[in-house]
């Protein structure tokens, strides 16, 4: 397509956004889609022949073992989850707490975690709203959960959770600690600085959010106390965009693709090359694509490409979003800011290749990429990033 200059403005009325169709727990094989822009448009964007499967997160159920159960929840037959002296997750007790981590991974080296602290729609024995602490990283080598009383949600008690948790499982504090939901900033952040750990809001909790899901599937909805038809007590935030920072600013863009071979490489040499960016485990996540699917993604060039690769670098970018209606990109980051990335004229032609980027995003289970570069035309990427547009947990 044409390279356009950015003219982020301030969007005033804008019209709330669709939200996105949740992903399927069970196996979906995405059909192959064409992507047949204008010739005249000079798209970089290819088309899509190959097919890519999306699988739900794998299960460790036989890794884990069980917790006790919170006095506030249903509670478990005796000696539910041990199986000749072992103790081994009873899959059909979805009371059962977890409380695990992977003997074969070096506990020193699990220092950032992944939590949320919310309510679930499950009663308790008084009749009220179960809260549950789920916890994390980004390799599941750590998975914890425990239910808890609606009379006990304070810092205090999650300060000591996460104490209970180092001390149980023999893991030290973590340097970091990522959350999504805008509502438990309070409580997360004060529980987190009393310990000395980093506080990091961001919905880039890609493992969590996707085992979220896979809980409600699997767990919630099978609790004795689950309360079907409950909608979630903290939703997310889907703000209005705001201008773009002007240390964010770019000076031309383009719609790309590159086969899904090309972007593995990018990101294994994110370490190797020293460059800017963030990838994500698709193996542990899930998400098989063949090596010649091609991913799309957005590509920003600036004379400034390593100044503005650090200051992005110092988000926590989650998603890019090319909306028609405003003929704008929207850039997520954190847990609830977005940003009008860029502007461009709506016309038809514009209009179709944005419905197109799109739709090679959706066929990929939302898996996209941005890099900033010198030019356009260069081989190398100064920042790259390989995003996840997910739509909010079911809880």
């Amino acid at each position: 397509m044409a390279t356009l200059s950015f003219t982020p403005t301030r969007i005033r009325t804008p019209n709330p956004l669709p939200s996105p169709k949740p992903i399927s727990s069970n196996l979906i094989i995405v059909p192959s889609i064409s992507i047949n822009p204008s010739s005249s448009s000079n798209t970089l964007l290819h088309q899509i022949s190959h097919t890519s499967i999306i699988r739900p997160l794998p299960h460790h159920h036989h890794l884990l073992a069980p917790n006790s159960v919170s006095e506030s929840s249903v509670s478990a037959p005796a000696g539910a989850g041990l199986v000749g002296g072992d103790e081994l997750l009873d899959s059909d007790d979805p009371t059962v707490e977890l409380s695990y981590v992977d003997q074969d991974v070096d506990p020193e080296s699990i220092l950032e975690w992944e939590l949320d602290f919310c309510s679930r729609p499950i009663l308790d024995i008084r009749g009220k709203k179960l809260w549950e602490l789920v916890v994390c990283d980004c390799s599941l080598s750590l998975q914890y959960t425990k239910y808890f009383p609606n009379n006990v949600i304070n810092s205090i008690t999650l300060k000591d959770a996460i104490v209970n948790i180092s001390d149980e499982l023999g893991i030290p504090l973590p340097q970091k600690i990522r959350y999504f939901r805008s509502q438990m900033q309070t409580i997360i952040t004060k529980a987190c600085k009393e310990l000395g750990i980093k506080p990091v809001p961001s919905k880039r909790c890609v493992t969590l959010l996707l085992w979220l899901e896979e809980r409600f599937e699997t767990i919630y909805t099978r609790h004795p106390g689950f309360q079907k038809g409950s909608k979630p007590l903290l939703t997310l935030d889907n703000p209005f965009p705001m201008e773009l920072p002007e240390n964010l600013f770019g000076e031309k863009w383009a719609f790309v693709q590159l086969p899904y071979s090309a972007v593995q490489e990018e990101v294994s040499s994110l370490k190797t090359r020293f460059v800017f960016g963030a990838g994500l485990d698709l193996d542990l996540l899930g998400i098989e694509i063949d090596e010649n699917t091609m991913i799309p993604g957005l590509a920003v060039s600036s004379s400034r490409a390593q100044p503005l690769a650090a200051w992005m670098n110092g988000l926590e970018l989650c998603s890019i979003e090319a909306d028609t209606t405003r003929a704008a990109l929207i850039l997520s980051v954190g847990i609830s800011t977005r940003y009008t990335y860029a502007n461009y004229k709506k016309t038809p032609v514009t209009t179709s290749e944005a419905e197109a980027w799109e739709a090679a995003k959706k066929a990929c289970g939302g898996l996209h990429f941005l890099a900033i570069q010198d030019d356009l035309n260069s081989d190398d990427c100064v920042g790259f990033w390989l995003l996840l547009d997910l739509p909010p947990p079911p809880v």
